[in-house]
């Protein structure tokens, strides 16, 4: 996201690694654009901690407070020194009104967060290992961009880690779910990516499960 912020530069904000941001369940008002650093958001899910989500520079978090005037979906840490813009809902009609290129670009960029958490949300609250690792993959082939559909095959740039953080599992439990998915012959794992030999596969199975919970 290239915007050119230098008018809000008195907005920005310093922290420290490991400083909380803010913390799930507070009342906020306020949300942030990362100039630099990674920011860690984490949610508590009765007796664990999941990470939601890492980002990193010209990523934004926390603008669900001014979206919905609602506590914090989660709690954001500083992994490292991270300088932000802190921005609330007045700053924020200035730059409406002063730069409606620059809000246009925001406001697409709102739109599919909110799309993305509630469609990541969908996935965590599923209590099946395999039909959430199954999940993550339809996720991903619904929301990342330059993906082949032109066969029921996918190919993932992703890992076992990165698939671990998306269904908000241990490593362990997300390989050998993934490995018994590959016995099944229903995906291949490679270092740097998997592939899922039929994602039409995948859609039936979750959507069975899905419809078994709610009957």
């Amino acid at each position: 996201m290239d915007l050119n912020l230098a008018a809000f530069a008195r907005f920005t904000r310093v922290f420290q690694p490991d400083e909380i941001i803010f913390s799930e369940y507070e009342p906020g008002d306020t949300f942030y654009l990362i100039q630099s650093g990674r920011v860690k958001l984490i949610k508590n899910t009765g007796e664990f901690e999941r990470t939601l989500d890492i980002l990193q520079s010209s990523e934004m978090f926390g603008e669900m407070a001014i979206l919905e005037n609602s506590p914090r979906s989660a709690t954001a840490i500083a992994m490292d020194e991270v300088k932000a813009l802190e921005l609330n809902a007045q700053n924020f009609e200035l730059l409406v009104l002063g730069n409606p290129q620059i809000a246009l670009k925001l406001l697409r960029i709102f739109s599919k967060r909110i799309y993305d958490q509630r469609r990541r949300f969908m996935t965590l609250t599923l209590s099946d290992p395999q039909v959430k690792i199954a999940d993550v993959f339809l996720m991903l082939d619904e929301t990342q961009p330059n993906i082949d559909k032109s066969t029921d095959s996918r190919e993932f740039q992703t890992t076992a880690e990165d698939i671990a953080h998306w269904a908000g599992m241990g490593a362990q439990q997300t390989k050998d779910t993934l490995s018994h998915f590959a016995t099944q012959r229903r995906l291949e794992i490679f270092p740097n990516h998997i592939v899922v030999r039929n994602i039409n596969d995948f859609i039936r199975f979750v959507n069975s499960r899905r419809h078994r919970n709610n009957t």
